[in-house]
């Protein structure tokens, strides 16, 4: 129903609108291009929209301001990282506090041991470790769950995201498990150590653990990257009994699905996990992660965790668990991401989800928004019920036109699909500013 040559004239005329709008960012994009690979420090910077990187100069609440002086909402949130919030004053003094004190000794601090007492408290798991992102924290588990059960394969959800494992870059292609599209570098076929199931197919995973090789199975309780994509009533319910039969042990990825609520879908969804990752949000901002599991594997795991040897394992790293880190932990979980917070932020998902569905309404739309706790998007089909579909609606072109129209009225989106992330500091005006934008860009489109 949309005309292509129309997305291609508008995305022209946004792209000029964005480089008048931009000419500091754009003299800063032009110096970087030498010294720094792809222009940007992390090659996923180059995703936003626009003819180049937008830089920025600071970020507070739910605001952040560029370089050029422009402000924006922002629904990105650092894509999760900071769905706090940015800039809380209460981290920013931990973190001045732990500097002048000292942050990396190789020795824990007292914070180490508030901050496992609370992760306790909101997942119900009994035992943790600390990590610097969720991609350490899911490599060491993989690692425990091939060690205890002896087997070499992890199974993964067909398009899952678990940041940059190498055994999750892999998808199906009919039957065959081949890398996902754009991962770089396998260092093997991704055929040897993994095996792909589709999400919400509980006799695909039975039929998959049945043959015997699968060690873990590492999930996300509603798949997020490849947009939302929830679970089917009894579905994560017969995951659990599934996985419990074949001896698998069942690893929830919590990164993104913490908007769900303060114990993430594990306690929102009262699921039984055997080992449980959780990053990105719970520093604040600073690079920090956790793993937490259950009492059996931590008493299998406690001989290997002592030994001598433990150094050269493949887990931890030397600045992993260091003080700053726990500070901003602590400073983050005693006064963010509580009850009372998402007591706020999810009516406003809420009212975001109801905006843009009536304005796709109003359109004649075939399309659809979805919605977990605090995180909010919009899809150009009905709502998929696996990875795959997901994968399969995606336009890049339409999505890249609504992103810079967006962020050309100030109101940034997460640049991976049409995701908002809402915290207490945004507002209703903040929410009801994107659906004004979204509605003159669908209105410019079916003109």
């Amino acid at each position: 129903m949309i005309d292509r040559a129309r997305i291609a004239a508008l995305r022209a005329t946004e792209e000029d609108r964005f480089a008048d709008l931009h000419p500091r960012s754009a003299a800063l994009a032009e110096e970087a291009r030498g010294p720094l690979l792809a222009g940007v420090p992390m090659p996923w910077m180059t995703r936003w929209p626009g003819r180049f990187p937008l830089f920025f100069d600071t970020a507070a609440g739910a605001r952040l301001v560029d370089v050029d002086g422009i402000e924006y909402v922002d629904l990105c949130l650092g894509d999760t990282g900071a769905m706090t919030g940015h800039a809380l004053p209460q981290v920013t003094d931990a973190i001045a506090a732990r500097a002048a004190r000292g942050i990396t000794t190789m020795l824990p601090s007292a914070d180490a041991v508030w901050v496992g007492e609370e992760l306790v408290r909101r997942f119900g798991l009994p035992s943790w470790q600390l990590a610097m992102s969720a991609t350490d924290a899911n490599r060491f588990v993989l690692r425990f769950a091939r060690h205890l059960t002896g087997r070499p394969r992890v199974a993964v959800m067909d398009w899952c995201y678990h940041g940059t494992v190498d055994e999750t870059l892999a998808v199906l292609d009919g039957d065959a498990v081949v890398a996902r599209p754009g991962a770089l570098g396998p260092q093997v076929p991704v055929s040897e150590t993994t095996a792909v199931v589709p999400f919400n197919d509980a006799d695909a995973l039975d039929r998959r653990l049945a043959v015997g090789d699968v060690a873990c199975l590492l999930m996300e309780p509603a798949l997020t990257n490849i947009g939302i994509v929830l679970p089917e009533p009894g579905y994560l319910d017969a995951v659990r009994e599934i996985t419990r039969r074949y001896g698998v042990l069942l690893v929830v990825d919590e990164t993104h699905t913490l908007c769900a609520g303060p114990g993430g879908a594990t306690a929102a969804w009262g699921l039984e996990p055997d080992l449980l990752v959780v990053g990105k949000p719970i520093g604040g901002g600073v690079p920090c992660a956790a793993y937490g599991m259950s009492a059996e594997v931590a008493g299998r795991l406690s001989g290997p965790m002592l030994g001598h040897e433990i150094d050269v394992a493949g887990v931890g790293g030397t600045l992993t668990g260091n003080a700053l880190a726990l500070a901003a932990i602590r400073a983050t979980l005693s006064t963010c991401l509580r009850e009372e917070d998402f007591a706020v932020a999810v009516p406003l998902a809420e009212r975001f989800a109801d905006g843009v569905a009536g304005v796709i309404a109003d359109a004649g739309l075939p399309w659809h928004v979805q919605r977990l706790g605090c995180r909010a998007e919009y899809w150009f089909c009905p709502p998929p019920r696996d990875g795959a579909a997901a994968a399969a609606a995606v336009d890049e072109e339409l999505e890249g036109l609504l992103h810079l129209w967006c962020l050309n009225r100030g109101v940034l989106l997460t640049p991976f699909h049409n995701m908002a992330l809402f915290s207490p500091h945004h507002t209703p005006a903040d929410v009801d500013r994107h659906t004004e934008a979204f509605a003159e860009a669908l209105a410019a489109l079916l003109c």
